[in-house]
């Protein structure tokens, strides 16, 4: 008779989800798989047969949080009915998800990889490539938004995603830092006041 081998005695979702807080919380360098082992309940030999590795566990990580925490923006912004109020959305949203209580603060995929050395090269750059798909998003549905009118067919969409994705990543290392979240909040109708400010705007028209 084949042997259908023992079943894990843990529950790999909720591991995963504890490594990903582990993450967040400490960065990828400076989380040793002691530490994850830890704090997920389970010996380094478990954790090896469910996740191979750390970096592996690491991209698993970065996927749930992608697919859970970072959903909730994404949709803000999809659901918001002109360009300038999903930028707005999008940004808003994130305020409270780097700010949520009982959890780390900041973006996870800002902050966990950013202090790689050469030796986790394959790690900083997976985390870069998950950075710039935030740029992508905005500006994807900036495009939309100049397709359907609601922007000047000529906008720079290009540069209003590079400056609002630039000033996200802000918003998490203040976050990270300690800000309070009201102050964030302001922060974010002073940027998109430069929406359409005199001197300075991103777009011609107001949207």
């Amino acid at each position: 008779m084949a042997r259908t081998g023992r079943p894990r005695a843990f529950d790999r979702d909720a591991a995963l989800h504890t490594a990903m807080l582990v993450f967040w919380e400490r960065g990828y360098a400076t989380t040793s798989t002691t530490d994850l082992s830890a704090a997920m309940g389970i010996n380094p030999p478990s954790l090896y047969a469910a996740f191979k590795n750390k970096e592996h566990l690491f991209r698993e990580a970065v996927g749930l949080y992608e697919r859970t925490e970072a959903d909730a923006s994404r949709r803000a912004m999809d659901e918001a009915p002109t360009a300038r109020k999903a930028v707005a959305a999008l940004l808003h949203e994130s305020v409270d998800r780097f700010t949520t209580e009982g959890k780390p603060r900041g973006c996870m995929i800002v902050l966990a990889a950013t202090n790689c050395t050469e030796d986790h090269a394959s790690v900083r750059d997976f985390a870069l490539r998950c950075r710039a798909r935030t740029k992508t998003t905005i500006k994807a549905r900036l495009d939309a938004a100049a397709d359907a009118g609601d922007l000047d067919a000529d906008t720079d969409t290009d540069r209003i995603a590079a400056f609002y994705t630039t000033f996200l990543n802000g918003l998490s290392l203040q976050a990270r830092d300690g800000a309070d979240r009201t102050q964030l909040h302001d922060l974010v109708d002073m940027a998109m006041f430069v929406w359409n400010a005199p001197n300075g705007s991103l777009v011609d028209t107001e949207a």
